[in-house]
């Protein structure tokens, strides 16, 4: 009897997957994955971070703790500590009872939650991301029910910065009630982030224009070690008036990957809205997920909740941001001391995680066959992916491609 399933053809592989896949098989001594989206120690290896280390023993030991589902829409504690930490403990939308949150399954989680929720209860269809943008955005907005994907333009690739005149432009043809998919800080995958003058222009013409923001906060206190500034976009737009949903990942800021921690911040200027918004999202994740999972969210409600433990994670989230930074300035200047083609600025005017270098896709071809530099074919490498043994070695390489096969071949 042939199978029901014959017909499913064989999907595409994740690229970011699908290289570091090939990075673990590869036997090369010298190898460097810089695919990954992930912190990583000046010896290449994963970092937990001891504050952490540290929770998760007193949960371990805490006999209280028990392995019953949490609430829906997750932990109290956990949610309000996460919008506190996004809009600042003072935010007057915080004390006007504006602004709440839901547990949700990392960053992807609530980007899911909340096109879900803005495609099913107020009609949205249409939802513009940055060109380029993380891969995954299209996908989870796609499969929440919008059915209008565009973009704005926002990388230049010759001044290696943002074009904000076309970002401006494409904003202002937007129909309203367009869904803008803004990124809080770090933009991934350019790493190249508005001015705050910038911001401001771009409020001004989404409320001219009647268009809804929607962020993403995946690197909050991790971009630059600063808290606050790095959510001062999110900020701006509250204190504007506007109405807006953000989702926030403790991927990267407190290293859980795969413990799935996010909080999808929801504010609204009318506080009577809020128990029919929470009681729809409560169905949205019910008939998705049904609740979420209790351990990382404990640590980070804990951790967010206690003065000291917040201070040492402030601590370790500044180590990681400043290590970024020395190996962006270490790239830059071997390459400079090179004399590689091209102007390499941007990559210390870059923040965050990432770097979008500016490589072409014949370029970093090469640099996987010839010197197993494993990165995306868009450029983009993880600067966590280098480390004083082989910041060297990659700015060579990276020198020897440019050269070989130049932008203009």
């Amino acid at each position: 009897m042939a199978s029901r399933f014959q017909g499913v053809e064989q999907g595409p592989p994740i690229e970011v997957f699908l290289l570091n896949r090939l990075f673990t098989e590869d036997t090369f001594q010298n190898k460097v994955n810089l695919g990954v989206g992930a912190y990583r120690d000046e010896n290449g290896k994963p970092w937990v971070l001891p504050i952490v280390r540290k929770m998760e023993k007193q949960l371990a030991a805490d006999e209280t703790l028990l392995h019953e589902y949490l609430p829906v829409l997750g932990l109290e504690q956990f949610c309000n500590a996460s919008v506190a930490m996004l809009l600042g403990e003072d935010s007057p939308a915080i004390a006007a009872g504006k602004a709440f949150g839901v547990q949700v399954l990392s960053g992807t989680g609530g980007l899911r939650v909340g096109a879900e929720f803005l495609n099913k209860h107020l009609k949205y269809d249409t939802f513009y991301y940055s060109t380029p943008t993380w891969e995954n955005h299209h996908l989870v907005f796609v499969n929440s029910g919008f059915t209008k994907p565009r973009s704005y333009r926002y990388w230049d690739p010759k001044t290696r910065g943002i074009d904000f005149d076309g970002f401006i432009e494409d904003l202002k043809s937007a129909p309203e009630n367009a869904v803008i998919l803004l990124h809080a800080c770090a933009h991934n995958p350019t790493g190249i982030d508005p001015t705050r003058e910038q911001w401001m222009k771009i409020a001004d013409v989404m409320e001219e224009r009647k268009l809804f923001p929607f962020f993403d906060s995946a690197y909050q206190g991790f971009a630059s070690g600063d808290l606050d500034g790095d959510a001062w976009a999110v900020r701006y737009f509250v204190s504007r008036g506007f109405e807006l949903v953000c989702a926030q990942s403790y991927a990267k800021n407190f290293g859980l990957y795969n413990e799935r921690v996010g909080n999808l911040a929801v504010v609204l200027n009318e506080s009577a809205h809020v128990a029919r918004i929470k009681s729809q999202m409560t169905w949205i994740v019910r008939g998705m997920y049904s609740n979420p999972p209790a351990h990382g969210a404990h640590v980070v409600a804990a951790v967010l909740t206690n003065k000291q433990l917040f201070d040492e994670w402030r601590d370790h989230i500044k180590l990681m941001s400043t290590r970024v930074m020395q190996m962006r300035e270490a790239l830059r200047s071997e390459l400079v001391k090179l004399g590689t083609p091209g102007n390499w600025d941007h990559i210390v005017k870059q923040i965050g995680l990432f770097s979008y270098t500016g490589l072409n896709q014949r370029q970093c071809e090469y640099l996987i066959q010839e010197y197993h530099i494993y990165l995306l074919k868009s450029g983009r490498i993880n600067i966590c992916g280098l480390n004083p043994g082989n910041v060297q070695y990659v700015a060579k390489a990276i020198n020897d491609a440019v050269t070989k096969f130049p932008d203009d071949q």
